[in-house]
């Protein structure tokens, strides 16, 4: 049977105070799981405003309403208003998720400052901010997380190689067609990395005719092409928990019709040989319809060896 795994980012405050309970109820009721990746610190995404500079950045913001299903208060977090502590104030959402039958994994600590800090990052600044999330992780659960996705699809060569020195069993980084074990630079990072093989609704709101009431089209379009293959879909905490919840239901009840089995990162890192990933170089570069560069699933390591033989 074909799967979708389904990872879903929780970014803020409100997110986790309101777009989490309304995504377990949607989950329980349509029996499908899913792993929620939680940040797990302060909410700063007010500062998240450099964005702006980005090339399609305010392109992008205009086509999926970012005032809207953030919030204004939310966009103020962490200049004119203190961000809230997201682990301490909703660590009773947080594990009434887990106790709810759903996975939990690590999204970020802060994840603005993350996103915007982690390309260019020294090893002890990277160490330190994952560290604080994962530590605080298991000051909640008791146990450490099973695996992380990180904010924004954004890492670096310190990051990549703490997934395995954390002892994660999967990691979900980066975009591309498949799982893989994560080569930089001829080193190989052992913990498998399950990339977001499918758009985000952000990515297709607003292109070509997509609207808020269609935007599940394209996707079961997509989803109906390669119905052979194994997926993973990023649901965000802010959109689908929220105004999209019905969209993300209609795509739930349309992927059970096409012959999907809807699972957890987890569920899919399980169902792997980790010997016998392809292993494949993970680079930074670019989405359509997302602004700026992120990691993404680069050609398999050596192909050109192996193509000259």
């Amino acid at each position: 049977m074909p799967k979708i795994a389904l990872k879903i980012d929780v970014n803020t405050y409100r997110g986790t105070l309101q777009g989490v309970p309304a995504l377990v109820d949607i989950l329980r009721r349509n029996r499908a799981a899913a792993s929620f990746l939680f940040s797990l610190g302060p909410d700063h995404s007010g500062r998240a405003i450099k964005q702006a500079f980005q090339p399609g950045f305010m392109a992008m913001a205009r086509r999926t309403s970012v005032v809207e299903h953030y919030g204004i208060k939310t966009l103020l977090y962490g200049t004119l208003l203190p961000g809230p502590d997201i682990g301490r104030g909703c660590v009773d959402i947080l594990r009434a998720t887990r106790e709810a039958g759903f996975e939990t994994a690590i999204h970020s600590w802060d994840h603005v400052k993350w996103q915007h800090g982690i390309e260019h990052a020294d090893a002890i600044w990277t160490e330190i901010e994952a560290r604080k999330a994962h530590e605080r992780y298991i000051e909640i659960f008791g146990a450490a997380a099973p695996g992380r996705g990180v904010a924004g699809w954004q890492l670096n060569p310190h990051a990549l190689r703490l997934s395995q020195r954390l002892g994660y069993r999967w990691a979900s980084d980066c975009r591309g067609t498949h799982p893989f074990m994560p080569v930089w630079n001829g080193e190989v990072v052992h913990c498998p990395q399950l990339p977001t093989t499918l758009p985000t609704l952000d990515e297709l709101l607003g292109i070509d005719d997509v609207t808020a009431d269609n935007v599940h089209q394209p996707l079961l379009r997509l989803t109906a092409d390669h119905l052979s293959e194994h997926h993973v879909f990023t649901v965000r905490a802010e959109l689908e928990g929220l105004k999209f919840g019905q969209t993300f239901e209609t795509l739930l009840t349309g992927w059970r019709e096409q012959g999907y089995d809807l699972i957890s990162l987890g569920q899919l890192a399980e169902s792997l040989d980790p010997a016998s990933l392809p292993r494949h170089e993970l680079q930074r570069g670019n989405v359509p319809e997302r602004p700026g560069t992120l990691m993404v699933q680069g050609e398999e390591y050596l192909s050109s060896w192996k193509e000259a033989a």
